[in-house]
């Protein structure tokens, strides 16, 4: 267990010397959590609001029009009208949601103002408030895909590499069979046939996505099962599964854990691409490859549909790209002394 704690202490002051890599968790970190919190900085709701002495949090509770002295038929609260009468109010960073219409402008696309500073998109929604929630559901969809995957490529990897013979030699060519099946076009049929969803979209990306990955897993599997240690377990009659889950497993996670950004970017990337083709996440649900759509039918009015998504697309990826690239010089054995 000691050597086990020295070799992760060491791979993890390797992968703090990597300062641009470091910087880029970083900054993805905060990514993250500004989306997944994204209510408490994008919201047509205040998240304080006092009226007549009285004090709301509407971002965290619903009211009803009755407790603003609202007319009797009104059957949701506008608090943007609310907040003109207020004695104070505190709103979120984006006073829109992605779903929300600015109708108080004359035509959409609209190019960026005060009131939207990225511009809207064709249907008069705000472009940065769509693209804060739709880094939330390109993220959600590719860490899905990414644990799914390895939880496979770790399963039948890890039979193939330990057990060997015959298990190993028809695992192999089943999946080079998988691997010459267009995994994008397939996609694509199976989407038009199916009203896509994000979870339909993970389970149909995890059938053929966990292939490459086994390969590695199943390669340091192969090397680790003949040494000292597996050894002496067997000898021990350790059972199988703990010597696969106990003894193996931890020691043949580096290929997983230095590959896991650069499937995370194309998981995103290819979200995006779907998207793109109308084949993704259904309207009016925020995506990057949505709003990129709509860039291309209003290309010569509306820059700003293309340059803002395309620019999130490009950071992200670029980050996850140099965050691998750390990851992987950290689990390197030559540099890390493993």
């Amino acid at each position: 267990m000691s050597q086990k704690l020295e070799l992760t202490t060491r791979r993890w002051d390797s992968f703090k010397r990597e300062k641009l890599s470091l910087f880029c968790f970083v900054i993805l970190f905060i990514l993250c959590l500004v989306s997944f919190t994204a209510e408490l900085w994008s919201n047509d709701k205040p998240l304080y609001l006092k009226y007549q002495n009285k004090s709301f949090f509407p971002i965290f509770k619903n009211y009803q029009p009755s407790e603003f002295n609202s007319a009797e038929d009104e059957v949701y609260v506008d608090y943007k009208k609310i907040a003109a009468k207020a004695d104070s109010v505190i709103w979120p960073v984006i006073q829109w949601t992605p779903f929300e219409t600015n109708n108080s402008i004359a035509r959409y696309p609209s190019e960026p103002t005060a009131q939207n500073i990225f511009g809207t998109d064709d249907r008069g929604r705000d472009v940065l408030s769509r693209l804060l929630y739709g880094f939330r559901y390109s993220m959600v969809y590719a860490l899905l895909v990414w644990v799914i995957c390895s939880v496979l490529a770790i399963f039948f990897g890890g039979l193939m590499g330990y057990y060997g013979g015959k298990i190993d030699l028809f695992g192999q060519r089943i999946i080079e069979v998988l691997e010459t099946v267009p995994t994008f076009m397939i996609l694509l049929i199976l989407v038009s046939v199916f009203q896509p969803n994000l979870l339909l979209l993970v389970f149909i990306s995890t059938i053929f996505g966990w292939m490459r990955l086994s390969r590695y897993v199943r390669g340091e599997f192969l090397r680790l099962r003949n040494l000292p240690f597996v050894e002496f377990a067997q000898a021990q009659g350790v059972s199988d599964p703990r010597i696969i889950f106990v003894h193996i497993l931890p020691n043949a996670m580096t290929p997983i854990i230095t590959f896991s950004p650069f499937m995370i970017a194309g998981n995103i990337a290819g979200l995006s691409a779907l998207d793109y083709l109308g084949f993704g996440l259904q309207a009016p649900t925020p995506s990057w490859g949505e709003l990129l759509s709509q860039a291309k039918q209003n290309i010569t009015i509306a820059w700003w549909l293309a340059v803002y998504p395309s620019l999130f697309l490009f950071i992200t990826l670029v980050f996850l790209t140099l965050l691998g690239n750390g990851l992987r010089r950290a689990f390197d054995p030559k540099a890390s002394g493993s």
